[in-house]
């Protein structure tokens, strides 16, 4: 599957995968994240269960605090 990651095309051996596979897959692990699939929120909830496919473009966005 080939899917733009953060703006980088990037292919995955996968047919789909869930936000939450693809967190595991690349390794994203920071506690505060914001995801959008195509320009839409997936919030942490829907994790498990929101698919992602063929050519969606995809945005992993660290969130970062501090003082």
């Amino acid at each position: 599957m080939n899917i733009t990651l953060n703006h980088n095309q990037t292919q995955l051996d996968a047919i789909t995968l869930t936000v939450r596979e693809l967190l595991t897959i690349k390794k994203f692990t920071f506690k505060m994240l914001v995801i959008k699939v195509n320009g839409v929120l997936v919030k942490k909830d829907q994790y498990e269960h929101f698919t992602i496919h063929e050519n969606d473009d995809v945005q992993v966005i660290h969130l970062v605090s501090g003082g």
